[in-house]
Formats: C-alpha cells, sequence, structure tokens
C-alpha cells in the first residue's frame, strides 16, 4: 500500500471522468470503490473490470468525496474501516451534507449486528462482511442499481441537461428551458434513449399514441425543441439522423 490514506494504487489512479461515462454508454456501471487494504482494492476492481464494469479507486475519505463531486458513479463500494474518515462518516456526509443519493454497499470485517444497523442509519443500502465472494458482490450492485434506477427514472441528466419528470422542470447549464408540454415529452424520451437514436415512428407514437397527425407537426415540435434547448448554446445538443430519427449528443460526447 501507498504511503498515505489518500493515495490510490497506481493501477486504478488514471481512471477519468470521461473513461467512465463511455463505459456507462455501453450499458456498464461505473463504480467507486473506497478501500484502503490494497489486496482487496486490486481484486475488487480487477473482477469488475473484467465483467465489464468502469471502477475508480479512492483510498480514503477525502478523496472519495472528491471522486463524488467530479464524476456521476452508479454504486459505491466503501469499507468501514478506513483511516482518517471512516466509511461511516462517508456515508453520512454524502447523504446529509452532499445530497448523493447513489447506492452505497458497505464492506467491513464486523459482522455484529449492531455494526451492520449503523451501516444502514449511516445511510448505507446493503452490507457484505469480509471474507465474500466477488461474484456475490457483482450481484448486489446490479439489484442495489436496478431499484436505485426505479426509484431515480424521474430525474434524468444527460451531459448538461437536467429534467425532472415529477416537477416537469427541465434545465441547461443551470438555466431553465421554456418548453412545451410536447417539447417536454420529446426531450424525455431522447434523455431516456440516450445514447442511442429514437426512431421517427417511436418518437410520434410516444406523444400521439397509434393516430398521430402528419410528419410536419413532429417537424415543428422538434424545431421548438431545439429553439428551447440549442439557440442559447455555442454546442447543439439536438442532433438529427437523417432519414431515422433523433438523438442527444452532449459537448463530452463529441
Amino acid at each position: 500500500m501507498h504511503s498515505g490514506d489518500e493515495t490510490p494504487p497506481t493501477d486504478y489512479a488514471g481512471h477519468s471522468p470521461t473513461g467512465v461515462d463511455t463505459m456507462r454508454s455501453r450499458g456498464a456501471l461505473a463504480i467507486l470503490i473506497v478501500e484502503d487494504n490494497r489486496d482487496i482494492a486490486e481484486n475488487v476492481c480487477l473482477f469488475l473490470e473484467n465483467a465489464g464494469h468502469a471502477v475508480d479507486y479512492a483510498a480514503g475519505g477525502r478523496e472519495a468525496l472528491r471522486r463524488v463531486g467530479e464524476n456521476r458513479y452508479d454504486a459505491l463500494i466503501v469499507d468501514v474501516m478506513l483511516p482518517g474518515m471512516d466509511g461511516l462518516a462517508l456515508c453520512r456526509q454524502l447523504r446529509d451534507q452532499n445530497n448523493v443519493d447513489t447506492p452505497v454497499l458497505m464492506l467491513t470485517a464486523r459482522d455484529r449486528l449492531d455494526d451492520k444497523l449503523d451501516g444502514f442509519d449511516a445511510g448505507a443500502d446493503d452490507y457484505m462482511t469480509k471474507p465474500f465472494e466477488l461474484e456475490e458482490l457483482e450481484a448486489r450492485l446490479l439489484a442495489l442499481t436496478r431499484r436505485a434506477s426505479g426509484r431515480t427514472k424521474n430525474k434524468l441528466i444527460v451531459g448538461d441537461i437536467e429534467l425532472d419528470a415529477q416537477a416537469m422542470r427541465a434545465s441547461r447549464a443551470g438555466i431553465e428551458l421554456d418548453l412545451s408540454p410536447t417539447g417536454f415529452k420529446l426531450l424525455q424520451q431522447l434523455m431516456l434513449a440516450y445514447p442511442n437514436i429514437v426512431f421517427r415512428d417511436d418518437m410520434e407514437r410516444a406523444i400521439w399514441g397509434d393516430d398521430p397527425p402528419d410528419s410536419d407537426a413532429l417537424r415543428s415540435h422538434v424545431f421548438a425543441l431545439r429553439k428551447a434547448v440549442d439557440r442559447p448554446f455555442d454546442h447543439k445538443v439536438v442532433k438529427t439522423v437523417h432519414g431515422i430519427g433523433f438523438r442527444l449528443q452532449p459537448a463530452n460526447a463529441d
């Protein structure tokens, strides 16, 4: 192990936000492991990467807070017994101060019920005691992210665009977008499908059901959507895939 509680193993220090986003676009999970035991960290990282996931690493709580602030992860694996800020304190700060709702799976050598209850009280979603099977760890992560997806599907983020389906609000780079109800539905469909294409027929069906109007209606609504989403910005996000449909292309995907 490298000296200092914030120094990651060199094998995993190089993961970048771009790498995480690229792996997510291929359907994999983006995972942060916070573990000061180098052997455990390397075993978990290698197993999850071989399973197709993108893994970032932090050796301590402060480094974990920095990485969570810079990247969007699908799940966090947090060891309880970290030097400095321990896993319980880290989890509490993520939940209470940073408003992070990313699923947290805690790892610990402690197996008493009170220890597990402390973890859940701090905001953990699941708990595994060491030693553990890597296959079970991945299965639990997949289950956690499926449940989280069900809880958060009303809130979508693609690049600098954010959409809250429950509040019927959308923004780009912090600026609220003035969308019609139909424009909101179009943007929602594009964000749900990202990075894939939304076919014209599917887009029309999502808005008008099985009785869509003529094709000019969709064209007019897409024009209005572009006016609301793209006109104030240099980078144009709503892209036409000629003869097929539409897709979103945020700046970091160029």
